[in-house]
């Protein structure tokens, strides 16, 4: 009796991991599914066919221009921003020991937000105004000043939790009260300058993965994939701070050094992103909260199904937008915002329950 208890352990345990590992790869594939229906659905007409003669090089000059210019960037950015601003939230949940964090609620996308009003209004980023639509002329000057003030917000609450010893749940209000602080500036700015201004600010802040090109996903790549091979390498740690702090140092852990190193990395890929894509809410709350539903709080599996789940939220929204009153694309910002809102609720009140 006790040789087969010993050896059904492994066996149980095995099927646990292999549980995992399934429910993170239907999530790809279902992703790569999802992909493959957004580079074909749209206004222009493209049939499946086509789409798959122009993916191996036999496609007409139109369909080309359509697949490779337009729809496979978009479609790629919101894959990548999506891995992205979930494992950054993932991330800075654990560290922080609350499940509210997010870069969104920590004010760093109202930070950029900031720094996009601060290039277009005062720094002469340029907008002109066509009758049906507003376009920013100096998008480059943009992205810089939105990643400053991203990148400013997180150095903020970095120093408040260095030098003045703000425990975790304390960093996280000090985010609302910073994001509230950035928007209210913004509000000032905006009080200040002209119509075309104002909608170029609003155009910005909605979120639209359709801006960017293959030279801003090489960026967002690049931040990204590094990142999350960071995150890989110290997935440990972090189930160590999950036990609480005291346990993680009783582990050899350095659990202040590894909390400001995750919160800066995490910033920096939620700083890249809205730097490139506009503010994009709730991916990187609502994102690993499902699979710590489906496959639990185990970083060795949370990284990585927190990273498949957002891209493809990101990706579901994106194209939802894209189709649901086709020609008209409503803002990504604003389904994510519309499905991510009750997921928070939800989220504070069970808090307040316990």
């Amino acid at each position: 009796m006790k040789e087969t208890f010993t050896n059904s352990i492994p066996a149980s345990y095995n099927k646990y991991i292999k549980r995992k590992i399934l429910i993170i790869f239907l999530v790809i594939l279902v992703t790569i599914l999802l992909a493959m229906y957004a580079i074909n659905a749209g206004s222009a007409g493209i049939s499946t066919y086509d789409v798959i003669k122009t993916l191996i090089g036999k496609g007409s000059e139109r369909f080309k221009i359509i697949v490779w210019n337009i729809r496979m960037p978009r479609v790629l950015s919101a894959i990548v921003a999506g891995t992205g601003l979930s494992v950054a939230g993932c991330v800075t949940q654990s560290i922080l020991r609350n499940p509210l964090a997010s870069p969104f609620t920590l004010g760093i996308s109202q930070g950029a937000s900031f720094g996009a009003a601060l290039a277009i209004i005062v720094f002469g980023a340029g907008t002109t105004s066509n009758p049906d639509s507003v376009i920013i002329n100096n998008s480059y000057l943009v992205v810089i000043f939105a990643f400053l003030g991203s990148m400013g917000a997180t150095l903020i609450i970095l120093m408040l939790a260095k030098n003045f010893k703000v425990t975790p749940e304390a960093m996280v209000l000090a985010g609302v009260a910073l994001g509230s602080l950035f928007s209210a500036i913004t509000m000032i700015l905006q009080y200040f300058s002209d119509d075309v201004q104002v909608a170029s600010v609003v155009f910005w802040t909605f979120g639209d993965i359709g801006r960017t090109s293959w030279s801003d996903l090489a960026i967002m790549s690049t931040v990204v994939g590094l990142s999350l091979i960071y995150f890989m390498l110290n997935r440990w740690n972090y189930n160590a701070l999950d036990s609480g702090e005291e346990t993680a140092k009783g582990l050899g852990v350095d659990a202040e050094r590894i909390r400001l190193i995750g919160m800066f990395i995490a910033s920096l890929i939620a700083a890249t992103i809205t730097s490139f894509v506009g503010i994009i809410g709730f991916i990187g709350l609502v994102g690993p909260h499902i699979m710590r539903r489906l496959i639990g709080s185990d970083h060795r599996f949370l990284i990585p199904a927190s990273s498949a789940i957002g891209s493809l939220i990101l990706l579901a929204s994106d194209t939802l937008g894209r189709t649901i009153i086709s020609p008209i694309v409503l803002p990504v910002g604003a389904i994510t915002s519309f499905l991510g809102a009750p997921v928070f609720l939800y989220v504070l009140s069970r808090g307040y329950k316990k």
